[in-house]
């Protein structure tokens, strides 16, 4: 069954309880960020042939395999639309959320954040370590972190936002108010 909700929505059919995405099509892979997806391929790795989808990330340029009888499991959603930005925008803007002291707990509080795939939990991370390292440096870890994040962040505005990266950094860094 094969369903088009508009022509800027992704258009996915349910095959067997897959999510199938088409060429074209802007997803968020969690921990990667956004891409468009150029192909699909079936492919041979080590003994086991599967069928994979091909998402290049703009951001970086970046191209990414994603065994297409595994994106149930990882998180795989469509791009949110322009209408949304404003939302993570309005995440950006808000006040700081309350974070744990200890460091670990707040580097596997983030990570978890990102994991989720959910775009205003990664803005979340993005504006509490922005914050955080105005106040105070933050640690080589929380820095990695903040960087994945931004990144995330970053590559989805731009696709759903049709931006340019210099002007969802700038947007980003402007939204974050102290």
């Amino acid at each position: 069954m094969y369903t088009i909700f508009s022509q800027n929505v992704v258009k996915f059919a349910f095959r067997g309880g897959l999510l199938m995405y088409n060429i074209g099509d802007r997803i968020v892979y969690p921990m990667h960020g956004a891409g468009i997806i150029e192909a699909i391929e079936e492919k041979e790795i080590l003994g086991t042939t599967r069928k994979y989808y091909i998402l290049r990330i703009p951001l970086d340029d970046m191209k990414v395999m994603i065994p297409i009888d595994s994106i149930d499991g990882v998180g795989i959603r469509p791009v949110i639309t322009k209408e949304e930005v404003e939302n993570v925008i309005g995440v950006l803007e808000a006040n700081e959320t309350k974070m744990p002291q200890n460091w670990n707990r707040r580097y596997r509080a983030n990570m978890d954040r990102i994991k989720s795939g959910d775009i205003f939990e990664v803005a979340e991370v993005v504006r509490n370590l922005v914050l955080r390292d105005r106040e105070k440096a933050l640690s080589t870890g929380e820095r990695k972190i903040l960087n994945n994040a931004r990144q995330i962040l970053m590559s989805e505005i731009i696709l759903a936002g049709d931006l340019s990266a210099e002007e969802v950094a700038v947007l980003i860094e402007e939204s974050i108010t102290e």
